[in-house]
């Protein structure tokens, strides 16, 4: 058992953010009905409604042992380990609830409630005083710092930058060598290594004019398509994007969710204005437009709402639709406003200014919208839905059409499969007994099944395009305050609206009657006044650019989150970017073109000594690929990458007979394709084993920022995976086939594709080695001998650290 003080020790923001988010509401649900003050019952001699009574435990021993959730009995009680110490008595947690409370307790069990803190009370937030918090206020003007031209800032950031560093007493770094800068900006612009001849071309320009290449390099990558993909997938990451429903009915699969993605990738190359990008994620359902393809992107931009993990077993529609707005409301807080709403469930806010009654007046909004995601009802999903019929027809080449012939022959099977369905019916009403159940439910599958079907096609068989998203819903309501957040306790509603603490007082008006507010909400978030959102999205690109953020806590800005390193220039940035026009190029354009970005990741003992965190930026943070970077150079390197994007989606061809969304085989998935990594299919709980090992972001929830880590695993994956060596003999095939390069360059020139650099003498002189004594213990053809040795050089340099960091 961990020491008592650990376990009282206060908990990280990522700590607290985990327990807010995922324990505290479980608590609240299904524990404090028996074991809390407010409640008036203490089961067992069990309290679970302040940190000390849950280590302390009952009856029968500690409820919580910290790092031990095998010694815990709160997970034998949830997980129904012991038939006689079982809770809640009257049903079984989800696997994920009982899993979440495993995840935590392995976590130490951090805890930030205090004693008597548990319990719904009477709101005592003071929001005028909420008002005064940094991230609450509006970015404000500050005058650029000054210093002689002489000195070495060459841009505002720099001049930012520099200020900080001067008031520390330090001094930044030397800058990069070209080379190292190139390859830095173009996996941090693109996510792929540059070609040998365009580090030899960057260089010959640098040392004319450096300023001059490095710029036209940058507008070259930020124009190129392979920006939209890399770029994209980083707000994938925020959006939780996935092809599966994942939780308990993992099985149900997403086949229109590509659609989204190939949106935000598209949306990335063609730099849509962010604020417009986050309105049609909201509310692109209630925008016009009289081009068909553009008011098509703009329904499927309503994905973002509708590709979360979803409780599709869920025996309750009102428990379903509460815990779908959640989810919903948590992921737009998190991704859009860096700020954890759905705290607020179940209680007021414990750390930020946010009433409970906030929660329910955007909940409303929510409640008031249909999701559209596509699933049809089965034993394992009990919330049927549609999907959203785009103004657009299928591209031929993405389902083969139907002819008229095969159109009838369908439609006369489902007739025939009703009328099969109407004498089953008939037979039960006439006798109870003749009930054939087992029957009843195969005709039931088969005619949803030609049902989803049929509506693929058009009248002349051709395929209609389909999206997951939002639209308003028939009745428009406002949201009941839940008490502890339970459907069961309802009070009185609470009109639709926004955030207080963020609100003007001409944005605190009721919302129409005609029409959710999800349009409304989006013109609140995306106005220029809004103290956070163009401060998150600037952290966002900051934090990718530079490996950290100006707030390190990029998905929470709250209380409980990271104060900015230099509020300042975080603030320059943000009104640089909106007045801009929310350009996201634009933004990365002015930070990369700054000699901050540039500089080299040297090692200066003085400055590690005062800041060993790099938060001042006195030099360039050396990061690890990450796994799509990682995965699509060593296709480029091996010449097997094909940068052309598919069409759709390995997902949607596998349950192409469930159009509408369905059960499938996932273990039949493929994962194997020459595409650019962010196209393989993401399901969630089975994502590609390359990706779990390399730190994938968890697509059950939004990621703002990847964990990173270093562990054996992921050099034995390296060494072992048949995956890599097949694209190092796929190299080392390429070095050979290439007329340019002779035997003895070929070594070399492995270097260049790798590391984008030339061997030291000391690797010239290994590999020499390496090669000399390869060939003298081979036997047999020669040429295959060489072929062998090569394979295992370019699958050595492969696994090295000079590939796996960029400087």
């Amino acid at each position: 058992m961990l020491p008592a003080a650990a376990c009282l020790a206060q908990p990280s923001p990522r700590d607290v953010e985990f327990f807010e988010a995922r324990i505290r509401p479980a608590l609240v649900k299904h524990c404090y009905k028996c074991h809390s003050q407010e409640s008036g019952k203490v089961k067992g001699g069990l309290l679970l409604d302040t940190r000390e009574s849950s280590l302390r435990g009952g009856d029968s021993g500690a409820a919580v042992v910290p790092g031990k959730p095998e010694d815990s009995l709160l997970i034998t009680a949830i997980g129904y380990g012991d038939s006689s110490f079982k809770m809640p008595p009257k049903y079984p947690l989800e696997e994920d609830v009982i899993a979440d409370f495993r995840k935590w307790i392995e976590m130490g069990a951090p805890d930030p409630r205090e004693s008597g803190s548990a319990g719904i009370i009477n709101s005592v937030i003071d929001i005028e005083a909420g008002r005064d918090f940094w991230a609450y206020r509006k970015p404000q003007p500050v005058s650029v710092p000054e210093f002689p031209a002489e000195a070495w800032p060459i841009t505002d950031i720099d001049r930012y930058i520099y200020a900080g560093l001067a008031e520390a007493g330090l001094e930044p770094v030397a800058d990069a060598d070209p080379a190292t800068l190139l390859r830095r900006l173009y996996f941090d612009l693109v996510g792929l290594p540059p070609e040998p001849r365009q580090v030899a071309a960057f260089v010959e320009a640098c040392g004319k004019d450096q300023p001059a290449a490095v710029a036209a390099v940058v507008d070259e990558l930020l124009a190129s398509p392979q920006f939209g993909e890399r770029w994209g997938r980083h707000w994938l990451d925020v959006a939780r994007y996935a092809e599966s429903n994942g939780r308990d009915v993992n099985v149900v699969l997403y086949p229109e969710a590509w659609r989204y993605r190939n949106y935000v990738i598209k949306s990335f190359n063609d730099d849509k204005p962010y604020n417009v990008f986050l309105t049609e994620q909201l509310a692109g359902d209630q925008m016009t437009s009289p081009d068909q393809q553009k008011r098509a992107q703009q329904i499927i931009g309503t994905g973002f709402l509708a590709i979360g993990p979803k409780n599709l077993n869920s025996n309750s529609e009102q428990q379903f639709r509460s815990d779908l707005v959640d989810e919903q409301i948590e992921t737009l807080g998190r991704a859009m406003l860096g700020t954890t709403i759905s705290c607020a469930r179940c209680h007021d806010h414990k750390f930020d200014p946010i009433p409970q009654s906030d929660y329910y007046a955007i909940a409303g909004i929510f409640l008031s919208s249909d999701t559209q995601f596509g699933t049809y009802s089965s034993v394992q999903n009990r919330h049927a839905s549609d999907l959203i019929e785009l103004p657009i027809k299928e591209a031929e080449h993405a389902f083969n059409p139907s002819s008229g012939e095969e159109l009838a022959a369908k439609r006369n099977q489902l007739d025939r499969a009703r009328e099969g369905m109407r004498e089953l019916v008939r037979e039960r009403r006439q006798d109870p007994a003749r009930g054939n159940r087992q029957r009843f439910l195969q005709l039931n599958r088969v005619i949803k099944m030609l049902e989803l079907e049929l509506g693929t096609y058009d009248e002349n068989g051709k395929p209609i395009a389909h999206a997951m998203g939002v639209t308003d819903s028939v009745e428009i309501s406002d949201a009941r305050f839940l008490v502890r957040g339970e459907i069961d306790l309802p009070k009185e509603p609470v009109p639709r609206g926004f955030l207080q603490v963020m609100c003007d007082e001409e944005e605190m008006n009721p919302l129409a009657d005609d029409s959710s507010g999800r349009l409304d909400l989006a013109k609140w978030i995306t106005s220029p006044d809004h103290p956070l959102t163009a401060r998150v999205m600037v952290n966002r690109v900051w934090m990718h650019l530079m490996g950290n953020g100006l707030v390190t806590s990029v998905d929470n800005f709250g209380s409980t989150g990271s104060k900015p390193s230099h509020p300042e220039l975080l603030d320059h940035l943000a009104l640089d970017f909106v007045a801009d026009d929310w350009s996201v190029k634009s933004l990365i354009r002015e930070i990369v073109l700054s000699r901050t970005y540039q500089l080299s990741s040297a090692f200066e003992s003085t400055a590690f000594n005062a800041d060993p965190d790099n938060a001042l930026r006195w030099r360039a943070d050396k990061r690890r690929l990450d796994v799509e970077s990682l995965r699509d150079s060593i296709l480029a390197i091996s010449g097997t990458l094909d940068l052309d994007p598919p069409y759709g989606s390995v997902v949607t061809e596998q349950s192409r007979e469930l159009r509408g969304g369905g059960v499938a085989h996932i273990d039949g998935l493929e994962f194997t394709s020459p595409h650019r990594s962010v196209y393989l299919p993401i399901v969630r709980k089975q994502v590609p084993d390359l990706f779990g090992t390399f730190d994938f972001a968890d697509p059950s929830t939004g990621v703002g920022k990847r964990d990173t880590t270093t562990v054996p695993s992921q050099a034995l994956f390296l060494m072992n995976s048949d995956f890599v060596r097949a694209q190092a003999e796929a190299m080392a095939q390429r070095l050979i086939d290439n007329d340019g390069i002779t035997k003895g360059q070929q070594g070399v020139a492995a270097f260049y594709l790798v590391y984008g650099r030339p061997p030291s003498e000391e690797e010239t002189r290994k590999a020499s080695t390496f090669f000399k004594k390869s060939l003298e213990l081979a036997d047999g053809d020669p040429e295959a001998a060489y072929l062998e040795a090569l394979t295992n050089f370019c699958h050595a340099l492969f696994t090295s650290a000079d590939f796996l960091y960029v400087n």
